[in-house]
């Protein structure tokens, strides 16, 4: 028998995360994707969340657990490593097993039979659209979904930490002027091929994040220089010729039976420019995501006026929009971003603090003003 959750955030949040999973498997479906999962139950959410949220604040010789559970049968999976027994989803068994699951990629497997939850096992590989909870800290549970194209930054669906509930709020990304990089980042349907582009800029900024330094990139135009004016020249770090690995990645058409060497120098090339983000000063990358510079320290333009306002946004639900002067939202990154983006109006900027947060900066033309997204909840 299912036992009564006391954790009362898996009550509040569990309908509508399998609304979330509902639609994402008919749209998915109607596009007659390949290997997907099977849409997980309300009262099977709760438990799930339940059982991991007790065991995230407990401690397995002294260290929290970090752990990532999978709502899959076994049969969902390539070359699952099952247990010779089923265990019983409890806190005190997902404490026991923590240890073994640490790694990236790692997935306990969990399914339900006969009105029980039960541990079955391991596994690497899970379907498209698959319910995925992290325990990612104690008393902080992320639940979200790998995308269909098996590439990239799984999709957040909510945040639960204590009792401080976030939902991503699909439809409206926060307001009008939604960056390409946010969309992708809410999970809308990206195709292996067409999605390249999209998941180059997700995958820079969860490697902006790893390397817990903070950092700053510019996105400019690949066909104009007036980025330059907005730069101290000469820059510190120029990088010539510019660094075109990932734009040729991107570029290059998939061949029979090459996607996982593809993925895998794509995400050897973006870790090499994720690397110089941590760099004291701006990365400087192109539309097409060739590397121009790093190190670069950003200037007032000339013809420019300080910035004086930001709209900023969260894309939760019942999220607040709020107008703030840039020195409250943040440090001297975020000013030096929202600058930019003020003066280079068809460019965008990525700022990533020490402390997790994460911002994408972008000029509204609608609201006549920067518009900061704060998307942290997306990326953790």
């Amino acid at each position: 028998m299912l036992s009564e959750p006391t954790y009362l955030a898996a009550r509040m949040v569990a309908a509508t995360i399998e609304e979330h999973f509902a639609k994402h498997l008919h749209a998915a479906r109607k596009l007659d994707e390949p290997n997907l999962a099977l849409k997980p139950e309300t009262r099977i959410i709760e438990a799930v969340i339940d059982a991991a949220f007790w065991a995230s604040l407990r401690r397995e010789e002294g260290r929290p657990p970090k752990i990532s559970i999978a709502l899959l049968h076994p049969s969902q999976s390539d070359q699952p490593l099952a247990f010779g027994k089923r265990l019983r989803l409890t806190p005190k068994n997902l404490i026991k097993l923590a240890p073994a699951v640490e790694q990236p990629g790692v997935h306990l497997g969990v399914w339900h039979e006969n009105d029980e939850i039960f541990i079955w096992g391991t596994t690497h590989t899970i379907p498209g659209i698959c319910f995925v909870l992290e325990v990612a800290e104690p008393g902080l549970l992320v639940i979200k979904h790998k995308r269909t194209d098996g590439f990239g930054k799984f999709v957040n669906v909510a945040i639960l930490k204590g009792d401080e509930i976030k939902i991503v709020d699909e439809e409206t990304s926060g307001i009008g002027d939604c960056p390409e990089l946010l969309t992708s980042l809410l999970g809308l349907p990206l195709p292996y091929r067409n999605g390249n582009n999209v998941n180059v800029l997700i995958q820079l900024a969860a490697a902006m994040r790893q390397h817990g330094r903070g950092g700053l990139v510019l996105v400019v135009p690949a066909e104009s220089d007036a980025w330059k004016r907005s730069i101290v020249q000469p820059m510190n770090y120029p990088v010539n010729p510019p660094y075109a690995v990932v734009t040729a990645l991107t570029q290059r058409e998939e061949q029979d039976g090459d996607k996982l060497e593809w993925q895998e120098g794509m995400l050897e090339a973006i870790k090499i420019v994720g690397g110089f983000t941590a760099v004291d000063g701006a990365t400087i990358i192109t539309q097409d995501h060739q590397l121009l510079a790093f190190g670069a320290k950003i200037a007032r333009s000339e013809e420019s006026a300080p910035v004086d306002e930001l709209i900023v946004t969260e894309p939760v639900l019942d999220g607040k929009v709020q107008r703030l002067h840039p020195a409250q939202n943040g440090g001297t990154r975020h000013l030096a971003a929202a600058q930019f983006v003020h003066d280079q109006r068809d460019a965008i900027a990525l700022v990533a603090s020490q402390d997790g947060l994460f911002t994408i900066f972008s000029w509204s033309p609608g609201l006549n003003a920067v518009h900061a997204h704060r998307i942290d909840i997306l990326l953790l």
